[in-house]
């Protein structure tokens, strides 16, 4: 790759870094959050829910707006609203202003990632330079979510404000570099659409939205299990008449056909489940740790900082691993990890030293090395140039409803198992009842991928390469 081409490519992963550290700080600044703004429980919930909300809901609308409106266009003017609403939030002086900056700044991420991502896929060559690319990508946004840990609860022992000001110095150097490396070309897309599927816009985003709310509501018993049904119905409804227009569209916001590729949806199936496990996971140390075992937010961060190799092994041996065995059969052996590291922390004590995890976090970071990278490419891969944003939006709606699944999911279990008593066995039992749900989702994941590598062999089992999907008919 030429230097101007690298310095693109560190342009748009300072990006995707920048996504993973906010979000990762926020997550260790919440009680200090909670403590200065005299927030209750359901208040700080929806501080993390909002950026969810925004995120899930807005992601498909946000890929195709990269393929129709141009993608650097997108990814500039979504990163100028990050830094505004990031800043806001910084300033908040109340809980609503909060969440209101953070459902913002989750709908910017929704346009800002899958345009990010399409850049990449768009200019580099289908094959080992984009497959490099990518990888380098994905372990930048591994390494900034490990890191986020860390810088979070730093920040936090000095203001958990700075959590907020913090990616706003940040994402205003990355604005400056985008617009002297990003090449304007891609702010000139195909024309030959037929104008804006304004009512697949609607429908898909309201959609996006009740359904997300519905998953991210299971986890609270006090909302009610017919609010959620009625969510997730009203969600389910949207979703039908969403298909129903998109049939009848002359420029659908989503070719439903793009759905009839078997490794496409492969990969998004594989995603969601594998980021539904990682998740949950992460989320259950934490609360073990802090409030089991009585260790500091930064102590707990950089317990799980080691989960951030994948940072070095990504960019460095998964792209072998790909050129020797193929994506398929490095996911699924990615996958297949994943489910031996949440294992082998099942029988959790109360005693435990950190040797004792140690290899649960090794294991986990040598997995996610081996997983999100390829699943990003296995979900671009074939996929014709001007529908490249509509495929990263697919992946990464994929990757935040597994998030949100996988978070509800351990939090409702973890709560029905630990009752009203709270002891420290009962709290260490609920623990270890909602592990049980990762280890699950990471088998299943496996499962699915499997399924590609049936019958096929070679360095590309499982995937499908080099054809557009639009003519994929299986």
């Amino acid at each position: 790759m030429s230097g101007r081409a690298w310095g693109m490519l560190l342009v748009l992963c300072g990006a995707i870094f920048l996504e993973g550290i906010d979000v990762a700080m926020l997550n260790v600044a919440l009680p200090s959050i909670r403590s200065d703004l005299d927030l209750s429980t359901g208040a700080l919930s929806w501080v993390m829910s909002s950026y969810v909300l925004g995120y899930g809901g807005f992601m498909l609308l946000g890929g195709r707006a990269a393929d129709l409106l141009g993608r650097r266009r997108m990814f500039l003017v979504w990163l100028g609203v990050f830094i505004v609403f990031s800043g806001l939030g910084g300033f908040a002086t109340e809980g609503w202003i909060l969440v209101v900056a953070r459902f913002v700044t989750g709908v910017a991420a929704a346009f800002m990632a899958p345009a990010g991502l399409s850049i990449i896929t768009t200019n580099f060559a289908e094959g080992p330079q984009r497959n490099r690319a990518l990888l380098v990508y994905a372990g930048t946004a591994a390494a900034g979510f490990s890191l986020g840990l860390v810088v979070g609860g730093l920040l936090s022992e000095i203001n958990w404000r700075w959590v907020f000001f913090a990616p706003v110095i940040m994402a205003s150097a990355i604005l400056v570099a985008a617009l002297l490396l990003i090449p304007r070309g891609d702010d000139s897309p195909p024309r030959a659409r037929g104008g804006f599927d304004l009512a697949g816009a609607i429908t898909v985003t309201g959609a996006m939205m009740v359904l997300v709310f519905a998953v991210v509501r299971l986890e609270d018993p006090a909302a009610g299990w017919v609010w959620t049904a009625g969510a997730l119905a009203v969600g389910l409804v949207l979703l039908a008449v969403f298909t129903a227009i998109e049939r009848r569209s002359a420029s659908p916001l989503v070719r439903l056909g793009i759905l009839r590729s078997r490794p496409l949806v492969r990969a998004n199936l594989g995603a969601l489940l594998f980021a539904g496990s990682f998740f949950g996971f992460q989320f259950l140390v934490v609360l073990y740790l802090q409030e089991l075992r009585g260790w500091s937010s930064l102590q707990a961060a950089l317990a799980l900082l080691v989960v951030g190799i994948d940072a070095i092994l990504a960019p460095t041996l998964t792209p072998r691993l790909v050129n020797r065995f193929g994506n398929t059969r490095v996911i699924f052996g990615g996958l297949g990890l994943a489910a031996v590291a949440y294992a082998l922390f099942l029988p959790i004590g109360l005693d435990w030293t950190y040797a004792a995890m140690f290899p649960t976090m090794i294991i986990l970071g040598l997995a996610f090395s081996l997983a999100y990278g390829p699943l990003t490419i296995a979900a671009t891969d074939g996929v014709a140039e001007e529908e490249q944003g509509l495929a990263g939006g697919l992946l990464y709606t994929s990757f935040q409803f597994g998030a949100a699944l996988g978070l509800s999911a351990v939090t409702a279990v973890n709560v029905a198992a630990t009752g009203a008593d709270a002891s420290l066995l009962t709290e260490l039992d609920g623990f270890r009842a909602a592990l049980v749900i990762p280890v699950a989702m990471a088998v299943a994941g496996a499962v699915v991928i499997a399924f590609g590598l049936r019958g096929r062999g070679g360095p590309g089992a499982g995937l499908h390469r080099g054809t557009p999907v639009a003519a994929e008919s299986r």
